[in-house]
């Protein structure tokens, strides 16, 4: 096994967090991780007693993030996980919702690195990653909310990336597809519908992606290899996608902007100072 690592994984009590923290700590690396509950920091500690180490945090409680992250101490790997997903036609949904769904998936992940930067600078090594989703480079409709938030980590981290590598600092996007967890079940916030107009576009996503919840085709358990694999990498990339759907959408995507970037060739470069 390569050197133990310490590992700060945020919202473990569920889902892919849990996954990747079980992971780390089966390899032999200890584990700080966040919960919200003392009830979820009892479990976690029996994992691995010694090792598996819980922080009661909420990742909005920004002021609180700095003393969380001193108990941990010398953070080698952080993984930005905490958030959820909201689903909701842009017009139906608030303003409200939308801060809520920056502050979990946006600013907490960014209080969360400004926190173990200082610690990683001064010791030039370590690895932020930050779980983001394919949804931060496709999107769909019904979870605008959503895709706007992970665009926005998405940006965030490789700017940051760019602003670190001399420090020995690396940062990824680890952007997983479908996988086998309660994001799309109990843990998404869904806003009530009220305009009839959407029904025909909204209604059957929101059927179909409840009816698939549970059986998606990612296993979060190779998520976390995965995401092991990634952190031992010498030249870690900025992005990586998880999942067979992911990179199928992604593959579409990126073919449908080079046609349109063509077909548009002549107006965008129809804006220079003539000579």
């Amino acid at each position: 096994m390569a050197s133990s690592k310490i590992f700060l994984v945020t919202g473990i009590s569920s889902g892919l967090g849990h996954a990747f923290a079980a992971g780390a700590l089966a390899a032999g690396h200890s584990v700080f991780g966040t919960v919200r509950r003392a009830e979820d920091a009892q479990a976690f500690e029996a994992l691995a007693p010694g090792r598996a180490h819980a922080l009661v945090l909420d990742v909005t409680d920004y002021a609180a993030i700095p003393a969380a992250v001193a108990r941990a101490g010398a953070v080698d790997v952080l993984v930005n996980n905490a958030g959820y997903g909201h689903e909701g036609v842009l017009e139906e949904s608030s303003i409200d919702d939308l801060q809520r769904q920056f502050a979990a998936n946006v600013f907490g992940p960014v209080a969360m690195m400004k926190a173990v930067l200082p610690g990683m600078r001064a010791r030039r090594r370590g690895h932020i990653v930050n779980v983001t989703s394919m949804g931060g480079f496709i999107t769909m409709p019904g979870i605008s909310f959503y895709c706007g938030s992970k665009f926005a980590l998405e940006g965030i981290s490789e700017s940051l990336g760019k602003e670190v590598a001399g420090l020995g600092i690396r940062v990824t996007s680890l952007a997983p597809g479908q996988f086998r967890t309660d994001w799309a079940g109990r843990s998404m916030d869904r806003t009530p519908r009220s305009i009839p107009d959407y029904d025909a576009v909204m209604d059957p996503i929101r059927a179909a992606r409840q009816a698939k919840s549970g059986n998606q085709p990612g296993d979060p358990a190779k998520a976390a290899q995965a995401l092991l694999e990634l952190v031992e990498a010498a030249d870690p990339p900025t992005r990586l996608f998880l999942g067979e759907d992911a990179l199928a959408l992604v593959e579409r995507k990126l073919d449908a902007m080079r046609a349109e970037i063509a077909t548009w060739d002549a107006l965008s470069r129809s804006t220079a100072f003539s000579a």
